[in-house]
């Protein structure tokens, strides 16, 4: 356990130093501001979507360390994905993060995604690190913002 959770904090001080996809897309056809007012994460989310192929993204905005690793790492995982995939993935990270899914002892897509599981145990950074996933989210279902206050920590999957 000791070697994941060094992973943990390698991996989200290289994307918090070096984030990847940071920066708007001009001319995007799906955008998403995303806001956790209990630690004062604010991203906005812009992407080209398509047909049902995310083929651009990125993000900009101020936030913790956490969160910009997830943002970062999540439109790695999602760039080129469908958008039924990146649905999929929304809820297998949000399972993940509040520990109601366990990548250890079930089947899930999440792959170097599976770096942020020991979040379920940092009840104050689970927000955190969901945040660009509920802005992710918003995005491919036309809305246009998102709170972690308005989440019970989460969002029903099946609009």
């Amino acid at each position: 356990m000791s070697d994941m959770r060094q992973l943990y904090q390698e991996v989200i001080l290289d994307h918090n130093r070096k984030p990847r996809n940071y920066g708007a897309i001009l001319g995007a056809n799906r955008h998403a501001e995303g806001h956790n007012p209990l630690c004062g994460d604010h991203l906005k989310l812009s992407m080209n979507v398509q047909g049902d192929k995310i083929e651009t993204i990125a993000f900009e905005g101020d936030s913790c360390a956490i969160c910009k690793a997830s943002a970062s790492m999540m439109t790695g995982a999602v760039k080129g994905k469908s958008v039924s995939d990146a649905d999929m993935l929304v809820e297998e990270f949000r399972g993940m993060a509040t520990g109601t899914l366990d990548p250890e002892h079930q089947e899930t897509h999440l792959g170097k995604l599976k770096v942020f599981s020991g979040v379920k145990d940092l009840p104050s950074r689970v927000k955190c690190a969901i945040l660009p996933w509920h802005t992710l989210h918003a995005a491919l279902h036309s809305e246009f913002s998102v709170t972690t206050e308005d989440q019970a920590d989460s969002f029903s999957g099946g609009e």
